[in-house]
């Protein structure tokens, strides 16, 4: 592979990686590593240090497998150049313990098809998919989060058998539903192992069910999900826009709620504000408990700096944690991207943890905050870069460049934007949901086969973000 391609393959590692875990992690330990070479299915990666990959590999593997897995293939594994003496380049070659092929630690690979139920007879069979990094024991409780962690421990004690079921929990992205899904799948592995468990996220599940589809065995895949005992579906919004899917979720709904079988499920909004997804399937919802995991208040986001900074062995003083509690006031996430952030330049850089680091750190990080973006914004940018008047795409001209441009909008409002397709169809050229799902579709595939439409993608959204 030559150096160009593997830079472009790792740049958009890098991109995959960003979109998955906060910013100052990114920037912090991810962008300080330089890919070497790929032979034989090894890439090699350049790090500073042995501490910097034990540190990604121990906290963020699953990321960083997902990413490398993505753009270089599913059977590569990772060596590490560690640099020694800088002086001379001197330089010593590590293999990763924990990054082999189709391995994840603490985690098996995401299958994209379901198997079959009598592939898993036996309940220790089952492959929970469940993230053991995540339980009630590191959960930190506070007010915002403290009526949808009893729901789930009482779910954990008594599965399919309590008034929550389903339960529903929404809440903004980084505010700990994954984890709280998580720890209750764990919990209820450990108090009633004869139960089969399974997390899934509802892509995965779209994407097995389009397999099925395929391969002729949808049977097969509803029966292996009517087997399970307590379904755990993570972002359900990701289902809106894909009617079959959602029936055939329905079905599965219907079947295991019928048989006292608990389903668990996540959401970045309440099920009132999902779009494009049947009242039906709204409703059966909130047959159970719907509840909110909300954002931090600033007890929570000191309990969380004391708890984190504590497992990680740092020691951080009142002053430090009263700073940064009171100016980090987003989500769990931002909180964790800044702990990552404060133990490099305390064991990587050998700095002092005080207040003049904290202070460093922020400021740094609401430098690159990113502008809101619009539908309007979109529009603009996307008609400017192509250079087509702004009302071209408002007509019915099927003109290549005005068609390019409008399925381009398209595309970006429905990935950054919360618009549902009939939503974005009526700003964008007064189209139907069909016309914006179709539009879709065409800018992901070329995105998978058109390196300079990839380019001009990347150079459309760096300038909506900038």
């Amino acid at each position: 592979m030559s150096n160009s391609e593997l830079n472009t393959k790792w740049n958009s590692c890098l991109e995959f990686i960003q979109d998955n875990v906060e910013p100052m992690v990114c920037e912090t330990w991810f962008t300080i590593l330089k890919p070497v070479s790929l032979d034989n299915n090894t890439l090699l990666i350049e790090a500073p240090s042995s501490f910097v990959c034990e540190f990604i590999e121990e906290n963020y593997l699953n990321e960083f497998q997902a990413a490398v897995c993505k753009y270089f293939g599913n059977q590569i594994t990772v060596d590490y150049k560690i640099i020694v003496d800088k002086t001379n380049s001197q330089s010593t070659t590590v293999r990763s313990q924990e990054f082999q092929p189709a391995i994840i630690k603490n985690q098996k690979p995401l299958s994209n098809t379901a198997p079959s139920a009598t592939d898993a007879p036996q309940v220790q069979d089952l492959d929970s998919m469940l993230n053991t990094k995540y339980s009630f024991s590191n959960f930190i409780e506070g007010y915002s989060n403290k009526m949808a962690r009893i729901a789930g421990e009482t779910i954990a004690q008594n599965p399919g058998s309590t008034s929550f079921n389903p339960l529903f929990i929404h809440g903004s992205s980084g505010v700990g539903k994954t984890h709280l899904l998580n720890a209750i799948g764990m919990k209820v592995k450990e108090l009633h192992p004869d139960k089969r468990v399974l997390y899934v996220s509802s892509h995965l599940f779209h994407i097995q069910y389009i397999d099925a589809i395929r391969s002729n065995n949808i049977n097969d895949f509803i029966h292996f999900y009517q087997t399970i005992d307590v379904l755990i579906i993570d972002d359900m919004q990701e289902l809106s826009g894909f009617p079959k899917t959602t029936n055939t979720f329905f079905h599965i709904f219907n079947h295991l709620h019928q048989n006292r079988k608990q389903l668990i499920m996540s959401c970045d909004r309440h099920p009132k504000d999902l779009k494009d997804i049947e009242e039906r399937m709204i409703t059966r919802f909130k047959w159970g408990l719907v509840t909110e995991l909300e954002k931090p208040d600033l007890k929570l986001r000191k309990d969380i700096l004391r708890d984190k900074t504590s497992r990680d062995g740092l020691v951080v003083n009142d002053e430090v944690i009263d700073y940064a509690a009171e100016n980090i006031t987003g989500s769990v996430r931002d909180l964790e991207g800044f702990i990552a952030s404060l133990m490099a330049h305390s064991t990587f850089y050998n700095k002092e943890i005080n207040l003049e680091l904290t202070q460093d750190i922020l400021n740094k990080n609401s430098k690159k905050e990113e502008k809101p973006i619009t539908i309007e914004s979109i529009i603009n940018t996307v008609c400017d870069y192509y250079d087509v008047d702004i009302d071209a795409i408002q007509t019915k001209s099927r003109k290549h460049e005005v068609v390019q441009v409008r399925q381009i909008s398209m595309y970006l409002a429905k990935k950054h934007l919360d618009f549902s397709t009939s939503k974005i169809g009526a700003y964008i050229g007064k189209r139907d949901h069909a016309t914006v799902l179709h539009a879709c579709n065409m800018v992901k595939d070329q995105l998978q086969v058109d390196k300079n439409f990839r380019k001009d993608m990347e150079n459309i959204e760096s300038s909506l973000k900038s």
